[in-house]
């Protein structure tokens, strides 16, 4: 009777082990790597921004770009190459989107002040 109960509390945890490895354990792993990307996604907005407020010439994209890789690297992100070149990209773009917004809304309210005045 005991060796029976320990066969079958040794099949019980094997099968638990089975399922925490399937199922478990990639889920952790798919967590880790969405934290590690909204922390390197934090990182690329803050650097891409403090870039483009240091460097404001338009001609200085490399070296703004260089300013980046150097403040991720400082800050040991490990991504590929590719990768953090479309985050950067993405950042900028954002960046570029909200300054057009908002010259676009000043140049309204600038149009509709003086269509008032008049």
């Amino acid at each position: 009777m005991e060796n029976v109960m320990y066969q079958i509390l040794s099949l019980v945890l094997t099968i638990m082990g089975l399922v925490l490895t399937y199922y478990v354990v990639p889920w952790l792993k798919n967590k880790a790597t969405d934290d590690k990307l909204s922390t390197v996604e934090m990182w690329v907005n803050i650097s891409v921004s403090a870039a483009e407020q240091i460097f404001k010439n338009s001609n200085m994209g490399e070296t703004k770009k260089t300013y980046v890789l150097e403040f991720l690297k400082s800050k040991g992100i490990t991504i590929t190459d590719q990768e953090l070149d479309a985050l950067i990209e993405a950042a900028v773009y954002e960046i570029n989107k909200a300054k057009n917004l908002l010259f676009t809304d000043l140049a309204l309210s600038d149009n509709i002040t003086k269509a008032e005045a008049k």
